[in-house]
């Protein structure tokens, strides 16, 4: 499986199928790969989202997957999905700069409220795997939620290598501010691409405000009785 692209920051291959990305970077952190390792496929068989749910995986579209080493003074673990949900927008929004691009928690990418894109983080011992699937040319009409693409939103699409090389190089410079200053700055960011502070939301169950996110990257929810929920994991609805 030779690599695509190499660069001191990431090591790019790309394989036309295989059942997950993110199934194929954890056989590989087992391995040894080291952290800066990516994985793009042109086409998934057994794709998947948060909770197992199935992300079909027709050709055109972003699907790839990279290993993050945690090492001795990281942030907390959890926090690289604001990591990779950061990385994510910068280098959407530059292909659509004219469409509002908003980041939802914990895990979703929208443009105009519709899904353009997820990410999927699982641990395994010291490797983190985040797996991206971005809707550049195609888009599923069959869900409960609205779905977009790039294409569907400008007019044409991105080719994915080129795309997958872009979010290394954004992705790898946001991994290196989350363990310089910290992840206060990485919460920062996130917040100002997201849905504004007082959103209303649903989120496990609960019904509130959006008060941001607290020092471990987890969802603040405002109650109408005043009371503060802080949510770390859940599907969260925007009202």
């Amino acid at each position: 499986m030779p690599p695509a692209r190499s660069s001191p920051d990431a090591l790019i291959r790309t394989v036309c199928t295989t059942a997950s990305t993110n199934d194929e970077v954890a056989l590989f952190a087992r391995e040894g790969a080291p952290e800066g390792l990516w994985l793009r496929a042109e086409q998934q068989t057994g794709g998947r989202g948060r909770q197992g749910r199935t992300w079909l995986s027709p050709p055109g579209n972003l699907y790839a997957s990279t290993l993050v080493r945690l090492t001795a003074g990281d942030p907390p673990a959890a926090t690289l999905s604001l990591v990779a949900g950061v990385a994510l927008h910068q280098v959407t929004q530059a292909y659509a700069p004219e469409v509002p691009l908003q980041l939802k928690w914990p895990n979703d990418l929208l443009a105009n409220g519709a899904k353009l894109a997820g990410i999927l983080l699982e641990r395994h011992e010291d490797a983190v795997i985040a797996g991206f699937g971005v809707n550049l040319a195609e888009y599923p009409t069959d869900l409960e939620r609205p779905a977009t693409s790039l294409r569907a939103l400008t007019g044409s699409a991105p080719e994915a290598a080129l795309f997958v090389e872009q979010l290394a190089e954004s992705f790898a410079d946001w991994l290196a501010r989350w363990r310089g200053p910290g992840i206060a700055a990485i919460r920062a960011a996130w917040l100002a691409k997201a849905h504004p502070i007082g959103t209303a939301l649903s989120a496990a169950g609960a019904v509130g405000l959006f008060e941001g996110l607290d020092e471990q990257g987890a969802l603040r929810l405002r109650r109408a009785d005043g009371s503060l929920d802080v949510i770390q994991a859940g599907d969260v609805f925007l009202i």
